[in-house]
């Protein structure tokens, strides 16, 4: 008995030693570690290092997803890994949304696709966007101003692979979610009178006297 008061005395001990340095999450979870995740503060809003797991569902199959959040938004690096533990994305959010490189993986862990994209600031009603040469990425051919819709736009190149070899199966440019084509001058018709040899013309003529 003596014993037991002891035990349940230095739980409460530690449990108030505890209690301030994490007072200030509504709720959380440790890890092996002893490291603080899936931590949600007191206005209900995700914090910090993140892991959010999908079961399969309907046929789609489930993954794992590890990251950060601020105040209720996406941060900087997340990872996708499947159940089985191979990595099929790494992406990257700004202000809770698609931000800059993203890459996706086949579930044998071969490159499927490169993306990438702009997140607007929430701060700002609009966005001016410079537009590059497609032969020359270092040449500004102009500028782009576009209105802030509170989503990711796709933003530069798009890179599919085929996942099994590494070969690139078609490239793709886009500016603020509109896609680029290289303009290519239509040949101009041929206007020039054509000369036809003279052995045709006796010919054509020997047939209409006929």
């Amino acid at each position: 008995m003596f014993k037991l008061t002891k035990i349940l005395a230095l739980s409460c001990f530690l449990l108030q030693g505890w209690l301030p340095a994490n007072a200030q999450w509504k709720s959380y979870l440790l890890s092996r570690r002893g490291d603080t995740l899936n931590r949600v503060d007191q206005l209900d809003q995700k914090q910090g290092p993140w892991v959010e797991s999908v079961p399969e569902q309907r046929g789609e199959r489930g993954y794992e997803e590890e990251g950060h959040y601020e105040n209720g938004q996406r941060e900087g690096a997340w990872k996708r890994f499947s159940l089985e533990g191979v990595k099929i994305a790494e992406e990257n959010y700004r202000w809770g949304k698609l931000h800059g490189n993203q890459r996706y993986y086949s579930y044998n862990g071969g490159l499927i696709r490169e993306e990438q994209w702009r997140a607007m600031d929430p701060a700002i009603a609009y966005d001016t966007v410079a537009v590059y040469d497609l032969k020359d990425p270092d040449k500004r051919v102009g500028e782009v101003i576009v209105k802030n819709e509170g989503i990711a736009l796709r933003h530069g190149r798009m890179v599919h692979y085929d996942p099994r070899s590494g070969r690139v199966l078609l490239v793709e440019n886009y500016v603020m979610n509109k896609i680029q084509e290289e303009a290519t001058p239509l040949a101009a018709p041929d206007t020039t009178p054509r000369v036809l040899p003279k052995v045709i013309q006796d010919f054509d003529k020997k047939k209409r006297k006929n």
